[in-house]
């Protein structure tokens, strides 16, 4: 039975371990649904068959999703050797390869050697980039193959262990946005000449966050409503980066209703372009940017996040 959304809504940011076989979409609803919200987003999608780090934004904090960092991403991977798959995973249509499965020491050296730094790598058809207005899967799911241009992405780290299975490996890596694990674990075994799938995928890090401190929605259901909100993030909690500024209550008025605050007139100096936070005497309620005007250089708030 839903539960009955209840006003005022709660704020913040939710770090939620997604489940296996659930879309990022419906996670995000069941979330939403125990904190009585209907407004709800996430700042990156993992596949249905992906588990891991998911952060979910809850209430107004969904009107900062725009902002949130980039950042280095983190997984933790297996590969499996002598297989190819339509969907680079194994989840798809699986053929097999005849050739001998490579020794660890290959497949480290390998990884080290051809996948780490600066690589290019072409995304995948089964995946939400478009072409000509339409998901490049969508295409896929109708047979239609479309070329694609290799992307420069960034492996930071790459390393790795052996599992039970003498055909499959774990692989640890820290990567750039937009980097396809399961296209990864491909070229690895296209590299190595026996072809290769991924066979289960968990995110332990994204957008300056990583799965410590992250719950299931098993959790968040167990936990009595009135002690959720407690779970949640502060909605400034991801944005270190941007410098913090507590307004006088005069100052903070006009940026509540949208006024730029001229730098001048409160001692600050930000260059064009900077980001920062506005605090009051109640704490946290707006984003601001620094531009320049005629009357000279201001912040500008551009995401209010408190009513």
């Amino acid at each position: 039975m839903k539960e009955e959304i209840r006003d005022p809504a709660p704020c913040g940011i939710l770090l939620l371990d997604k489940g296996e076989g659930m879309t990022s979409h419906t996670a995000v609803r069941r979330a939403a649904r125990l904190f009585g919200t209907r407004q709800a987003g996430h700042t990156g999608t993992l596949d249905p068959n992906a588990t891991g780090l998911l952060v979910v934004l809850i209430g107004r904090a969904v009107k900062a999703a725009d902002l949130f960092p980039e950042g280095e991403k983190g997984y933790e991977a297996r590969v499996r050797f002598g297989l190819t798959s339509d969907t680079e995973d194994i989840w798809g249509v699986l053929t097999g390869r005849e050739a001998p499965l490579p020794a660890y020491a290959d497949v480290a050296r390998t990884a080290r050697e051809r996948f780490t730094g600066r690589i290019l790598q072409t995304p995948p058809m089964v995946s939400a980039l478009k072409r000509g207005g339409e998901k490049l899967c969508d295409l896929a799911r109708r047979g239609i193959t479309v070329e694609r241009e290799p992307r420069g992405i960034v492996i930071e780290s790459l390393s790795v262990a052996r599992t039970e299975r003498e055909d499959e490996y774990a692989l640890s890596v820290l990567c750039s946005k937009g980097t396809y694990i399961r296209t990864l674990c491909a070229d690895l075994g296209e590299a190595l000449g026996c072809g290769a799938v991924m066979s289960a995928l968990r995110r332990t890090r994204t957008c300056g966050f990583s799965l410590d401190g992250a719950v299931t929605l098993e959790r968040l259901e167990e936990t009595p409503p009135e002690e959720r909100p407690a779970l949640l993030l502060p909605a400034d909690a991801a944005f270190p980066a941007f410098p913090a500024l507590t307004l006088p209550p005069f100052y903070a008025r006009l940026a509540q209703n949208g006024c730029e605050i001229y730098q001048e007139k409160i001692g600050t100096a930000f260059p064009p372009g900077q980001r920062v936070r506005f605090y009051d005497g109640d704490g946290f309620f707006a984003f601001a940017e620094a531009r320049d005007y005629p009357g000279g250089s201001a912040l500008k708030p551009i995401r209010l996040m408190r009513l």
